[in-house]
């Protein structure tokens, strides 16, 4: 989940490694996030900061997608 302020692409990265130290084709999901409920002064993930962490993940990991796209702004 990129919840901005909270995960950087530094922070994805270091996840993408971990996992591609177990198995490069293990699928990864970047979501946007969206603030509701209890978050509800966060903003919302950006395009930006999406397409940032899938670069960053791509290097690692093979399998690596953006979901709920719809809600990046």
């Amino acid at each position: 989940l990129l919840i901005p302020g909270y995960i950087d692409k530094e922070e994805v990265e270091k996840i993408a490694k971990f996992i591609s130290s177990l198995n490069p084709d293990i699928p990864y999901s970047l979501l946007a996030f969206h603030p509701d409920f209890k978050m509800s002064d966060m903003p919302v993930t950006t395009k930006k900061l999406a397409e940032e962490c899938y670069e960053v993940a791509t290097k690692h990991l093979n399998r690596v997608n953006i979901g709920n796209k719809h809600l990046l702004w």
